[in-house]
């Protein structure tokens, strides 16, 4: 969840210096509105990497906006007065009135977050608490507030690198904690347990938002604008109308780097090494399928990607390794009658395999977060809720012993134009090639920021994405097969411990 991240977002100080004002006189414009409606209380959660600068950002926000409606709060150890009580009663206490704003360093998360990491408890009371804070953060949005969460990040080679450069500086050196560099030691720790919290609790009614925290000014806009946008919704919406909670948005990237468009499309593979590596993957493949430790698990395959990226040559390539009756190919368009009769994710449970099976959806449950998404076919409060949704049947495959793979196949607009005009000159491929896929090359910007949307939230250590380079063919169908197999044997390995 943390890959977007660590790409080296950057924004010059000159670029920084011209959006400030605009942006700092409508956070001010907002900031008021709220206080005079008294509508709604605003909560800021802070957590993340040490090192990200949290503080720095929270200072700045403090500076562009006015800080006599922003209480700044900081949870560390528990008081006598705090242990004499329930956990919640600290954050209750501390909860800002509607028209002002709090933000907490220390918090919820941080408290499970710590105590987790350094092993004062296991995973069961880990994720009694997170369900706590589901609980708390529903009912708190059911009551009109807003709730904002910030998870600033850095790789640990960044984070490494800023506690030597603020060690270093007389001026600075101060603000490094014995946290700062404990976290450095357990920064493996506490990333993964941190992705399970934001996995878990990443709702429509309250995000999380990953920052990365390396460069400043990328930093202190993108913090600034998702707090702009938020309370511009929370605004917006029909305080007499009926809704669950304030639907916060996901809030858009204030620069053109993204997973999607920072990958490196001119990968290639020449002809004999295709040959080659085809074949000793799709052997690999065929043998994984009849190993012993396949009785334990079952496997899926996601194939999403843009229009005419090579889906279907991949998944060729995939179903030529093996016995037909070991797996099943299963073609997802728009809903049916019987299927809009239930739940969303209803259809594609009845599709997961037994064990010892494999089944590959070519389109997939993605869908809400894409195509309906984008085309307006759900709700933001629908595709929204579906993240978390999606994210929780995915853990329930995993817990059951399925193997999930999950590809994104990605191509430039001029490959994609250039294999639409072969689709059309070419009998027996011509009917690939319709007015919708020529109608949605125009909202090409906007399926790219729905796809980095989607792998932002649901690329997780139990079933993450693999972004794959297809512009080559060739090379993209190696890389589909490899990662199969890679995925197989390091779900047996962790079988075997």
């Amino acid at each position: 969840m943390f890959e977007s991240a660590q790409i080296g977002h950057h924004i010059d100080k000159d670029t920084f210096d011209a959006a400030v004002p605009a942006l700092r006189e409508a956070l001010l414009d907002a900031q008021y509105e709220l206080k005079q409606q008294s509508r709604l209380p605003v909560i800021i959660l802070i957590n993340g990497i040490e090192g990200a600068g949290k503080g720095e950002t929270v200072k700045l926000l403090n500076e562009w906006m006015d800080p006599r409606l922003i209480d700044v709060l900081t949870f560390d150890q528990q008081t006598d007065e705090e242990l004499a009580r329930p956990p919640a009663w600290r954050y209750w206490r501390a909860l800002p009135p509607k028209g002002r704003m709090g933000v907490f360093f220390g918090n919820w998360y941080s408290q499970m977050l710590q105590g987790r990491v350094h092993g004062q408890f296991k995973d069961a009371v880990l994720d009694q608490a997170i369900a706590g804070a589901e609980r708390l953060e529903q009912m708190l949005c059911d009551e009109g507030a807003l709730i904002i969460k910030f998870w600033f990040h850095l790789s640990k080679k960044q984070m490494k690198a800023r506690l030597k450069t603020l060690r270093d500086d007389p001026l600075h050196s101060w603000r490094i904690s014995p946290l700062d560099w404990q976290q450095s030691q357990t920064y493996d720790r506490f990333v993964r347990f941190g992705e399970r919290v934001l996995r878990r609790t990443s709702r429509d009614y309250a995000p999380w938002h990953v920052i990365e925290g390396a460069d400043p000014h990328y930093r202190s806009l993108a913090v600034g604008q998702i707090l702009l946008e938020s309370m511009q919704a929370a605004l917006a919406v029909d305080p007499k109308a009926k809704h669950k909670g304030n639907v916060a948005p996901l809030g858009r990237s204030i620069d053109d780097l993204n997973l999607i468009n920072a990958l490196d499309l001119s990968q290639r593979l020449d002809k004999k090494d295709y040959e080659q590596q085809l074949v000793s993957e799709q052997a690999r493949l065929a043998g994984l399928l009849r190993h012993k430790h396949m009785r334990k698990h079952a496997l899926v395959a996601v194939f999403e990607g843009n229009d005419a990226a090579g889906k279907g040559g991949a998944i060729r390539r995939v179903a030529a390794a093996l016995d037909p009756r070991q797996y099943r190919i299963v073609p997802i368009a728009a809903p049916t009658e019987e299927e809009r009769a239930q739940p969303y994710l209803w259809r594609f449970w009845r599709h997961v395999p037994a064990r010892g099976k494999f089944t590959i959806f070519d389109r997939s449950w993605y869908g809400r977060v894409l195509v309906e998404r984008v085309e307006g076919f759900c709700t933001p409060a629908d595709w929204m809720r579906a993240y978390g949704e999606i994210n929780d049947f995915e853990e329930q495959l995993s817990n059951a012993g399925v193997v999930v793979v999950k590809f994104w196949l990605a191509i430039d607009q001029q490959t994609q134009l250039e294999r639409f005009e072969e689709r059309e000159q070419i009998p027996f491929k011509r009917y690939k090639i319709t007015e919708d896929d020529w109608r949605n090359r125009e909202k090409w910007d906007v399926y790219t920021e729905a796809v980095g949307d989607m792998v932002d939230r649901t690329s997780t250590e139990i079933a993450p994405w693999t972004l794959v380079e297809a512009n080559d063919k060739r090379w993209a169908r190696v890389k589909v097969l490899r990662t199969i197999n890679e995925a197989l044997e390091a779900a047996f390995a962790k079988h075997k411990k």
